[in-house]
Order: structure tokens, then sequence, then C-alpha cells
């Protein structure tokens, strides 16, 4: 018979792998938008598709894009199921909200593709911007429950205990430092954040059972 953990860790690593990927393609997605497309582009800041200059190139970002937010989804639930934030509702429902958050931030992408041509003042433009804005609030406030959920429940430890609150704390300075020309920067090392979550998932994919494993070892002996 297959211990129970194996079979969590079989089952979370695959989600661990699509979360790695999802965070590492936003990253370098970031600098290459940041660093290389926005020093180069015509196109006017106060453009929605801002800094792509190719309308087809921006519909096929946002869908790229769409898609790595669903991997973030999943790489979500499954730090969830493995237990590094503990059990609590606390941990439960700020995976809730991250899923939510995330979700949006999904949602954000695709209908950004029909106001590809609008100005970011236009009332398409504004209402889109709102399920962006919704989306970040929802996934900091995820973030920041998750890093003190994580912290309180000593699951993990060393530099993994600290990465669910690295992209909280992250996203809350966003707030103050987003503007059209920083934004694509500011988003890359968001995904630097996450990647580092992701790994950690990835390194540890079952913290809780382990540390169970090694509470029963320490009573036996």
């Amino acid at each position: 018979m297959v211990p129970t953990a194996v079979v969590h860790t079989r089952q979370t690593r695959p989600a661990a792998v699509a979360f790695v990927v999802a965070a590492a393609a936003t990253a370098v997605a970031g600098a290459v938008l940041f660093f290389g497309l926005q020093p180069t582009t015509d196109l006017s800041e106060d453009m929605w598709r801002y800094p792509w200059e190719s309308s087809g190139a921006f519909v096929a970002f946002s869908i790229v894009s769409a898609g790595l937010h669903a991997l973030m989804v999943a790489g979500i639930v499954a730090f969830g199921r493995s237990g590094a934030a503990g059990r609590s509702r606390t941990a439960t429902w700020g995976v809730r909200l991250a899923v939510a958050g995330t979700t949006l931030l999904l949602v954000g992408e695709l209908l950004s593709i029909p106001v590809r041509d609008a100005q970011s003042s236009d009332t398409s433009a504004t209402l889109v911007g709102g399920v962006f804005s919704v989306g970040g609030v929802l996934s900091t406030i995820a973030f920041l429950v998750l890093g003190r959920a994580t912290l309180r429940a000593g699951v993990w430890q060393g530099w993994r205990r600290f990465t669910p609150l690295a992209p909280g704390v992250w996203l809350v300075a966003m707030a103050f430092l987003a503007t059209p020309t920083l934004l694509h920067g500011l988003v890359g090392v968001y995904g630097l954040c996450l990647l580092a979550m992701a790994v950690a998932l990835y390194t540890d994919p079952d913290p809780a059972a382990a540390r169970n494993a090694g509470g029963r070892q320490l009573q036996r002996a």
C-alpha cells in the first residue's frame, strides 16, 4: 500500500510545477516588457494596451497571461492542501480569497481583449481596471492572511515560512508605486515573490504530513 504522504506528494507536485512555471513566466514577462518593450514603444501611456503597439500581440499576451493565472490557481489550491499554512479557518479562507483574487485577475486579462484599443480613461477600460483592482485587493488580503497563518502554523521552517507573506507585502507596496510606466516591472517582482512560494511548495509538497510523522516518531521514542 502506498503511504498517504507519498500520495499527497504525487498530487501536489504537478500543481507545484505549474505554479513554478506560471510565476517564473510572470517574472520574465514583466522584465521583458519593462526593460525591453517599454523603452522602444511609441504608444501613448494612456492606451489600455500600453506598451503593445501591435493589437494582435496584445491579444496573444492577454490569453497567455490568463492561462498563467489559471496555473497559479492550481498552485494556490495545492498549497492549501499541503497544510503549510495549517488547517485553521483562517488558512482556509486565505486560500479561498487567493483563488478568488487570482481568478478575477484571469477574468481581467480576458476582458482586456475587447477594450485593447480604448483609452485608459474610457468607461470600458475603467470597468476592466475595476476588475483588476478588486482582484488585486483580494489577492493582497489573501496572501497577508496566508502569510500570517503560515508563520503561526510553524509547519514550514527556514526561508519557506516567509514565502506566502512576500506576495502580500509586495502587493501592498504596488498599491502605492503602480503607474503605467512602472506597472510591468512591479508585476515582474510580484512574479518573483510567487516563484519563491512555488519553489517552496515544490521542494516541500507535503509538509504537514512530514511534521505529523515526525511527531509520531518522537512519541514512540
